[in-house]
């Protein structure tokens, strides 16, 4: 059977947006990750033209953004207070997309300790880089980008990894596991994820043809068994342009093919999404 492979974005970019198949993209990128495009508020003029009720800001927390561990390479995760949470009558969340770094499912700047401010003055209390950016955002989207560190390790190890992250108190979603292309034991993962009241991603942008057939195969294969494990999934386009965002072109189509049950998205309305948002925050 043919992937509902997305063509090249370039073909479709314009001002001229159809509506949204979900009210919420909730995996999206801004200037901030340095190989994205748009500001945040070209994202959010991008996702009222898309009929979004909310948009999720996921930059990279991760080595991508800077070589260095410093607070001031990461100040722009630290500001969120000065975004309207309503802006221009989109809902917006203040997220990361953080970086999967070990075999124990620790996540980027774990171990990152910090003993200056943003102004250079001594911290009065030292804390790791996660430590600070994890005050500031509603959620994140634990991923892995650079999967060096798996090489060699059994499926009990990265089936114990992925659920490690998910047990992160600040983590609502897996990031795109299907396009990663690391082994692990898929219900496991998905059964724990349940559990713990996570989201599992089906993410737009691991459809894009330079991925291949093996990525969407893995993706098909994951939102099956969510569909007959009854684990809740997002949507995410991974847009790094604002034209991108709220375009789900690729994920529509194969949730519909097969026949993925709609109480079991996540991102089907602000309201469901904010909902476990809120008893994650409960929950921590």
């Amino acid at each position: 059977m043919s992937s509902p492979m997305q063509p090249d974005h370039r073909e479709y970019c314009s001002d001229a947006v159809s509506p949204s198949p979900f009210a919420c993209d909730v995996h999206t990128h801004t200037l901030f990750s340095r190989h994205a495009y748009s500001t945040i508020g070209e994202c959010v003029a991008a996702a009222r033209l898309a009929g979004l009720e909310l948009l999720g800001s996921t930059d990279h927390y991760s080595c991508m953004t800077s070589p260095n561990i410093h607070i001031r390479d990461y100040q722009y995760l630290m500001n969120f207070d000065v975004w309207p949470r309503v802006w221009d009558g989109v809902y917006v969340l203040h997220g990361v997309e953080a970086d999967i770094v070990d075999l124990h499912g620790h996540l980027f700047g774990w171990d990152q300790m910090l003993y200056e401010g943003i102004v250079g003055r001594e911290a009065k209390r030292p804390l790791t880089l996660k430590q600070h950016v994890w005050r500031s955002i509603d959620y994140a989207i634990a991923s892995i980008h650079n999967d060096s560190f798996t090489e060699g390790a059994t499926i009990a190890q990265t089936t114990g990894m992925y659920v490690h992250a998910l047990e992160d108190p600040k983590v609502l979603i897996l990031g795109h596991a299907g396009r990663a292309g690391v082994p692990f034991d898929v219900d496991a993962v998905l059964l724990a994820a349940k559990e713990l009241g996570k989201l599992i991603e089906i993410n737009e942008h691991s459809f894009a043809p330079q991925y291949g057939e093996g990525s969407f195969t893995r993706c098909r294969h994951i939102a099956e068994r969510c569909a007959e494990l009854g684990v809740m999934i997002s949507t995410g386009t991974d847009a790094h342009i604002a034209c991108d965002v709220g375009r789900f072109d690729a994920v529509a189509a194969l949730l519909d093919e097969i026949h993925f049950p709609p109480e079991l998205i996540a991102t089907r309305s602000a309201a469901t999404f904010l909902k476990l948002l809120e008893a994650l925050s409960d929950n921590r």
